[in-house]
């Protein structure tokens, strides 16, 4: 079986999100697979996907700080591609560093992440808007 779903996530401020139980809401299709995969792919170069700590919210605030300081916006004088303003670039970069992708396995209808594990959007922008993501999931 194969189910391939677009979902649109709410708009979120820039930073690091938890939003592992509000794409499982929007995928009753997963209670069916026993085992499989799922692969989640954000439609977009200035947000990204990650799996890291879904406890502590000090984790995701500690992200943003590194990604902060690892490609800080003050160096804006280096970059061409400022049109948008000085989280344009930047956001890109902290895109492809981390990713558009993450793929999960499937165990009895429901992720198979680790006891601390969620899926994070990583929103570069100061105001991102919307965000897009195409999950599909292969299994039986």
């Amino acid at each position: 079986m194969t189910v391939q779903k677009e979902i649109t996530l709410k708009p979120r401020p820039r930073g690091f999100h938890l939003i592992t139980n509000e794409i499982l809401q929007l995928l009753p299709e997963l209670k069916s697979i026993s085992k499989g995969i799922a692969n989640i792919f954000i439609q977009h170069t200035s947000a990204s996907l990650t799996i890291n700590e879904n406890a502590d919210p000090s984790v995701r605030s500690d992200m943003e700080t590194y990604f902060n300081r690892a490609v800080p916006e003050s160096d804006m004088k280096y970059y061409n591609h400022t049109l948008e303003g000085a989280d344009d670039m930047t956001s890109h970069i902290k895109s492809s560093i981390l990713g558009s992708s993450v793929t999960i396995p499937i165990t009895k209808g429901n992720f198979n992440l680790g006891t601390w594990q969620g899926i994070y959007l990583c929103e570069h922008r100061n105001h991102g808007g919307a965000r897009r993501i195409v999950v599909t999931i292969t299994g039986e």
